[in-house]
């Protein structure tokens, strides 16, 4: 599978002991593969105002909610292949629309305001930039993917994620792994992401294994932190 640039679907998440994990990845082998990135570290730098506006809207679980993160796959460097995304969500319905560039060229276009390239993407990214006007760099996220997808439908995927870190100093995708534990070490966390409805046979997994949905968001955990030790400091 190629790198793809835009998606819509649902996206539901799951939160697992490593055990369940395990167990659950044991039952889909002979339905799923893994996907071109297979197991790998992720890193997802978030763009937000000064008083983390976008992360406020989203932990008020909105109709509507937008972000905007550049990603990378693995510890990146300049000539390193880096993804501007922009993400949303409507009435449950994840749309995502991303391009790719150099790393080094990122930084030109998100922190110099340069523009690297020109297509009906690339304008939509400018213009929630410009919508929002001073946004910077506030969270970094970094946690180990494992990623699948179905043998019969690529648009069928499972992703488990681990080592759920977060920091908002040294954010910079080149800058290595370290930060703060969002969840406690024996948990991850199972994204279920289908165009379509879940296929019969994953639904009987998950009843079998009595693992329900939850609603979770990395960098809203994040911001949570943040706000709740600025409260305390502003108490103090």
């Amino acid at each position: 599978m190629r790198n793809q640039m835009v998606f819509k679907r649902y996206e539901i998440k799951y939160l697992l002991t490593k055990a369940q994990v395990e167990i659950i990845k044991e039952k889909m082998a002979s339905c799923m593969v893994a996907d071109i990135h297979g197991k790998n570290t992720i890193f997802s730098l978030y763009y937000d105002t000064p008083d983390y506006l976008l992360a406020r809207r989203s932990m008020e679980k909105p109709v509507y909610k937008e972000k905007l993160r550049l990603r990378s796959y693995g510890v990146a460097n300049p000539d390193t292949e880096v993804f501007v995304e922009i993400k949303k969500k409507y009435k449950g319905v994840v749309y995502k629309r991303r391009i790719s560039m150099a790393k080094e060229a990122s930084d030109r276009y998100l922190l110099g305001g340069e523009k690297v390239q020109d297509n009906q993407i690339s304008r939509e990214i400018d213009f929630f930039m410009k919508r929002y006007g001073n946004l910077a760099p506030r969270i970094l996220l970094s946690y180990e993917r494992e990623a699948f997808y179905a043998k019969d439908n690529h648009e069928f995927r499972v992703t488990f994620d681990e080592n759920i870190l977060w920091r908002n100093e040294d954010m910079d995708l080149e800058k290595g792994v370290y930060g703060e534990a969002i969840l406690p070490e024996n948990m991850a966390l199972m994204e279920v992401k289908t165009a379509d409805a879940i296929p019969l046979w994953f639904v009987e997994i998950l009843s079998e294994q009595k693992i329900y949905k939850t609603s979770f968001s990395k960098y809203g955990n994040a911001y949570k932190t943040i706000y709740e030790r600025e409260k305390i400091t502003n108490v103090g």
